[in-house]
């Protein structure tokens, strides 16, 4: 990796590649696509479901693949697969937020149960927070033995993204199920990348439309810093791994916002094309919708290098146990293609009536 720049190969690595016989991967709480893009970079074909219409315009923009705009629930048909992936919303588990967990209404995890009941795919794999581990651990196992009564078995692993080629501090868990054989999970990198790998000159320029940081938001973080006991202030530092981006140090002037100190000593909050290389987008992905909903996007994301390696043993799980066909057509199948023609055909007849579309839709 050292020869090859970081951004030279995330701009060269993450590309959708076309495949004869692609093996389909469903992609539950799609996001912006950034779990997708590893997986299409290897040559699956993804096809995603995601309720955030920003989200959607984004991965059809940049995947040119479907991404369905939907609630999931348990009640949710799907295509027929290969694989399953998704990152059910993490804000009910996240150390950060207030764990409801299970009861919480954004809750996914019934929803990807219930796809992979249906969808009996070869493999799944789902990503979330490490405080999963902590407050909600029970309802971790319950999910994982739902999934094992299912005919999968089930391996665990708490990663931090940092180990795979990611610039970036961040912990999560993977959770990965397959039906037969073993699955091997990928190699940690001997090389961690920088900020400074990822930023280079951008991180020292002050670009139009740079959001300095006051003197008043100065005195707050020292004031919070002092109180936390914080030894080293929390600016992005260049020659170590970012701390973890999330929706809220990315958007929001919160005293751990992520911040970048000038040569000239002022600071200023990190841009989203810097955010985007952190979180290991490329140069080329565009991301739709205003600058809080471009960094909800890039906070909530999967890193799409990280994403690129689980692909990577996926792809050698399928070739080494001879499993070269694409996913046979069940119920939830023929369910979720007649759902989608209608949809088509309704999307054609109002673009040609004016008729308001979005009610239609919610109709459907």
């Amino acid at each position: 990796m050292p020869e090859l720049k970081y951004i030279e190969r995330v701009n060269t690595v993450l590309k959708p590649r076309a495949h004869l016989n692609p093996r389909i991967v469903i992609d539950l709480f799609a996001g912006c696509g950034g779990l997708a893009l590893g997986f299409e970079a290897l040559g699956f074909k993804t096809i995603g479901f995601e309720v955030d219409k920003d989200c959607c315009e984004t991965y059809k923009k940049n995947l040119g693949r479907e991404c369905v705009q939907s609630f999931l629930n348990d009640k949710s048909d799907f295509p027929a697969a290969d694989v399953v992936i998704g990152g059910p919303p993490c804000q009910p588990f996240s150390l950060r937020g207030k764990q409801r967990g299970h009861a919480d209404e954004r809750n996914g995890f019934p929803a990807f149960i219930s796809a992979v009941k249906k969808v009996q795919p070869k493999l799944w794999i789902f990503e979330n927070v490490k405080g999963l581990l902590f407050k909600n651990k029970e309802y971790l196992n319950q999910v994982i033995e739902s999934l094992k009564g299912l005919g999968y078995s089930v391996d665990l692993h708490l990663v931090n993204a940092v180990d795979y080629g990611v610039p970036q501090n961040r912990e999560r868990i993977i959770v990965i199920g397959y039906q037969t054989g073993e699955f091997i999970f990928p190699e940690k990198s001997n090389v961690k990348m920088t900020a400074g790998d990822a930023l280079g000159k951008m991180a020292l320029a002050a670009p139009r439309g740079s959001r300095y940081l006051t003197a008043s938001m100065d005195a707050y973080i020292a004031k919070y810093e002092k109180a936390s006991m914080c030894r080293v202030p929390r600016d992005l530092h260049l020659h170590l791994p970012a701390r973890t981006l999330t929706c809220r140090n990315l958007s929001g002037a919160t005293s751990d916002m992520q911040r970048i100190r000038l040569p000239n000593g002022k600071r200023r909050r990190l841009l989203s094309r810097e955010a985007a290389r952190l979180q290991s987008f490329p140069d080329w992905f565009e991301f739709c919708g205003n600058e809080s909903s471009i960094f909800n996007q890039i906070g909530n994301a999967v890193p799409p290098l990280l994403s690129y390696q689980l692909a990577g043993a996926v792809m050698r799980y399928m070739e080494m146990h001879g499993d070269k066909t694409v996913a046979k057509s069940n119920e939830s199948d023929r369910k979720w293609k007649y759902a989608y023609q209608q949809k088509m055909i309704l999307h054609a007849l109002t673009a040609e009536s004016g008729i308001n579309r979005s009610r239609v839709y919610e109709e459907v």
